[in-house]
């Protein structure tokens, strides 16, 4: 086989093994799956009667039952302790994160 021919094969055997790793990494496929994936991986820090969260729980519909809520209405003390002033707010990785985000910014963050 000539030098050609080698890169030729060479590349075509990187092309396959990183299209092998992309294609077989496990990501969230349905809607109800990336919810369920953000919920593991980060908390929501929400109030009842907030505009705000109302408009953050309509972003994810019926899958908002996957998130890890916590209403500062009825848990004020958690609220408190971590020094949560406005909602909603998001604690992804330590981070905060204040306002209404969008889904693709919450998978972002969440490695979702």
């Amino acid at each position: 086989m000539n030098k050609e021919a080698w890169w030729t094969v060479a590349i075509l055997l990187l092309v396959a093994g990183l299209s092998y790793i992309l294609l077989t990494k496990e990501t969230p496929e349905t809607d109800a799956e990336i919810a369920k994936c953000i919920g593991e991986n980060s908390e929501l820090y929400s109030q009842l009667g907030c505009r705000a969260c109302k408009a953050q729980e309509e972003l994810f519909g019926e899958n908002y039952q996957y998130l890890n809520v916590i209403d500062c209405f009825f848990e004020k003390e958690k609220c408190i302790e971590l020094e949560i002033t406005g909602t909603p707010t998001w604690i992804i990785k330590n981070e905060r994160l204040v306002g209404v985000q969008s889904i693709s910014q919450l998978q972002n963050s969440t490695g979702c």
